[in-house]
């Protein structure tokens, strides 16, 4: 068989992840059993989420050291003792920062390459088809109980589930405010139809620049950074506000979380706040693919992938993204 690489976990980290958390390894992949399947990886991606893991337990179980970056990817099967994949098939899943792996046949989507066209790319099912994208369908509709008029407001507006939970917002008549840093980002929103972007770089006082941009106060603030930004918006939330909890990357590499202090606003405006893993919905997730694929075809939600060639950029990448980076999904081309 021929060998592949891949990035293990070397140590786990404190802060931010560097280089030498994780290692560059080179390995041939198990010999099939009966029920599995060969794949060759062509994209990955980077999740932030994953942060977490990489030290302890999270959402899901912390990652051991050795143990393969897992990640969502899309490869195609090479070999197969499987009746459900053949050798050419298309598939997507938690594949992991590697060129190849040998995998059950449980726990694969098969992609139709019909589903595919100009408009709508094959890497889309691990960005706004994907993880991402669901985040933000499931989050604002499920728990954010949007009704048409009210006021959204989205923090790491620029990245996939900001992005993407902006511009549903505005099929569902929804005036949408995003945050997002720097002159580049909040174009790229302004672009995209939001109402108004607060450029949070720009801004001495974020609190009074949510209150300029939503003077009538926020229904729905769908959070995708924590810490002082969620602060922020409480204090601008409307009673009976709902707050979404979708991600906390200004928390993630701190070793003592920041957390919330405006609390008290909880019981003067009778306000809401849930998180929400989106692998709760997965029975939902093929209607909520195909409502989102028909809204790219029919020009309401456009997405945005920044990728880099080569398995050898993942760390340095992903590090990237707690510096400002995630402007559109971040892939990996893997070979």
């Amino acid at each position: 068989m021929s060998t592949y690489r891949k990035w293990t976990l070397a140590k786990h980290p404190s802060g931010v992840p560097s280089e030498d958390c994780f290692a560059l390894e080179d390995f041939t992949p198990d010999a099939l059993s009966d029920g599995q399947v060969l794949i060759k990886t062509h994209y990955f991606s980077l999740d932030p989420g994953m942060r977490g893991r990489l030290s302890g337990d999270s959402y899901a179980a912390g990652l051991k050291i050795g143990d393969t970056i897992e990640s969502a990817g899309i490869g195609e099967v090479i070999d197969s003792k499987s009746e459900r994949f053949a050798v050419g098939d298309m598939v997507m899943g938690g594949l992991g920062w590697t060129q190849a792996l040998t995998h059950p046949d449980r726990g694969l989507q098969k992609l139709d390459p019909a589903l595919f066209d100009d408009k709508v790319a094959m890497t889309a099912t691990i960005g706004v088809l994907g993880v991402p994208g669901l985040t933000a369908w499931f989050g604002l509709q499920d728990l954010g109980q949007p009704q048409s008029g009210e006021t959204l407001l989205i923090s790491s507006a620029a990245g996939p589930v900001g992005a993407t939970c902006g511009q549903i917002g505005k099929t569902l008549g929804l005036t949408v405010i995003g945050i997002a840093g720097g002159a580049d980002k909040c174009a790229y929103l302004s672009g995209l139809g939001f109402d108004a972007v607060i450029d949070y770089k720009a801004e001495k006082d974020l609190t009074k620049a949510i209150a300029t941009a939503a003077p009538n106060g926020v229904d729905i603030y769908f959070d995708n950074v924590g810490g002082t930004m969620l602060d922020a918006a409480i204090l601008n939330m409307k009673p009976k506000g709902r707050i979404v909890i979708s991600g906390q990357v200004s928390e993630y590499n701190n070793e003592t979380p920041i957390g919330i202090r405006q609390t008290t606003r909880f019981i003067t405006h009778r306000l809401r706040m849930e998180g929400l893993v989106v692998y709760d919905y997965a029975k939902q997730f093929v209607q909520a693919q195909a409502a989102m694929a028909a809204l790219i075809r029919d020009g309401k939600l456009a997405y945005k992938e920044d990728i880099s060639e080569g398995i050898e950029d993942a760390p340095r990448e992903y590090a990237a993204l707690f510096a400002g980076a995630n402007f559109g999904r971040r892939l990996i081309k893997a070979s």
